[in-house]
């Protein structure tokens, strides 16, 4: 009685929840292989600093900040400044620049016979040559130490940065992945959405050149045309699923034509170059990080989630998307307007994959009729990874997030530890292979998959 009660729980587990224990499972092999001592920039690394110098020296000490000139160095040194000075050190200046400068204001100071008790630096400036045996060098600075952030022992992968880089370069697979996997959840696909992509993109792009005055061009300006650009891609997709429901075109070969339509469109539109006349402004959706420092387009993906969540699982809509999948015939005998929904779901995955591009176009301030390559391929594994079942009737919109961002993890891990792009593509295809087969499992059963063999 104990041992099937257990089976029927675990794998009831497995089922519910059996992907996200892969994505943690992930997330925790690859913080242990990028497990390495890290170096605190900027303004963390500048208050560690000062609370050092304060602990050993004492007040109206002189101290020398050194950094580089650029990035966080300038606002570690910056910082740093600001806080030794309201703690009552002695700053006799920053050098912000390269070894030579920095060599230059120890000989002014040794010759000027000015004391120096610390050298705060960062770690990278803190092993320049020219402090290698600094009384020698000048001799009037001998008691002078050199003091850098302490440094901590910490994954690179569980960097906040490097998180925050994995859900913004999936955020534009994950927002396509929200229409496709309602497109699989009714027993279809879409080839078209890299394409659509590629055709939003210049679309948004040439419109703000030669409709919106290019770089002179608003706010408004530009969110009318994004919004042009997504029209335009739910109108192509509107089309894909008039030809599979009204002329019975299987959705493989229906979008398999989109995605060469939108393709040559984009081209030609493009005139087979990149649109890059858009204001510095445009970048705020791609780049931009207004909420908590978490990036704009990461937010719009969440919230594109919260709400297919919402539609599928609390909606008339979402029941009648599971069940065209499920049965069509049974659904259209019980009431399913089943051409208006299949033609919806195109529609949305379509005008989603709009927005993938009006994203990717701000991320790269251009628009161009090369990008998305591939992204078709990339959103059908999140979705499978997810759980959907390429049969239909099966799948759910937060494991599709679950499954993007298994993929995105891969990705980022393997380029961490070093994997070559070939690699890369053997890894992912396995993945994507071994999700099919645990699909399979969950059907037939493990027993019955281990004597199966072909059907």
């Amino acid at each position: 009685m104990g041992h099937p009660r257990f089976h029927r729980l675990l794998s009831r587990l497995l089922s519910d929840y059996g992907m996200v224990l892969v994505l943690l499972l992930l997330g925790a092999c690859f913080s242990h292989v990028t497990w390495d001592e890290q170096h605190p920039t900027g303004g963390e690394a500048a208050e560690q600093l000062k609370d050092r110098i304060t602990r050993e020296f004492s007040p109206g000490s002189a101290v020398l900040v050194v950094a580089r000139e650029h990035g966080e160095d300038a606002i570690f040194a910056d910082s740093l400044e600001r806080r030794l000075s309201d703690a009552g050190m002695n700053v006799l200046g920053t050098v912000k620049g390269q070894p030579s400068d920095a060599r230059g204001r120890l000989e002014a100071l040794s010759r000027s016979g000015a004391g120096l008790d610390a050298i705060a630096c960062t770690d990278v400036t803190g092993r320049w040559a020219v402090f290698d045996r600094l009384g020698d060098k000048f001799p009037g600075l001998s008691g002078a130490r050199v003091l850098t952030p302490p440094s901590y022992r910490w994954p690179n992968f569980l960097k906040r940065d490097n998180l925050l880089n994995v859900a913004n370069q999936i955020a534009v697979i994950a927002i396509l992945a929200v229409g496709m996997t309602m497109v699989i959840i009714t027993a279809g696909i879409d080839l078209s959405v890299g394409s659509l992509i590629a055709f939003s993109a210049v679309v948004c792009t040439w419109l703000i050149r030669e409709a919106a005055s290019a770089e002179a061009a608003g706010p408004l300006d530009m969110v009318l045309c994004g919004l042009g650009a997504i029209l335009l891609c739910g109108l192509l997709g509107a089309f894909s699923g008039v030809m599979v429901t009204w002329f019975a075109i299987p959705p493989f070969i229906a979008t398999l034509g989109m995605m060469l339509v939108a393709s040559g469109l984009a081209y030609i539109l493009a005139e087979g170059q990149s649109v890059y006349q858009v204001p510095d402004s445009f970048v705020w959706l791609g780049r931009g990080a207004d909420f908590l420092r978490i990036p704009n387009a990461v937010v719009l993906m969440l919230a594109l989630y919260l709400s297919a969540h919402l539609l599928m699982t609390r909606t008339a809509l979402g029941r009648y998307i599971y069940a065209v999948g499920g049965n069509r015939e049974a659904a259209r005998l019980s009431g399913v307007p089943v051409t208006a929904v299949l033609i919806f779901v195109y529609t949305l995955c379509a005008a989603l994959a709009g927005l993938g591009g009006v994203v990717m176009a701000s991320q790269l301030k251009s628009g161009s009729p090369t990008y998305g390559l591939m992204y078709e391929l990339y959103t059908i594994a999140a979705v499978v990874v997810g759980g959907a079942s390429l049969a239909g009737g099966e799948g759910r919109i937060f494991g599709t997030l679950i499954g993007a961002f298994i993929i995105a993890v891969i990705q980022n891990g393997m380029n961490l530890t070093g994997v070559e792009s070939y690699t890369q593509k053997v890894v992912l295809g396995a993945v994507i292979l071994g999700a099919v087969l645990l699909d399979i499992a969950k059907k037939r059963g493990w027993g019955r998959l281990q004597r199966a063999g072909p059907a």
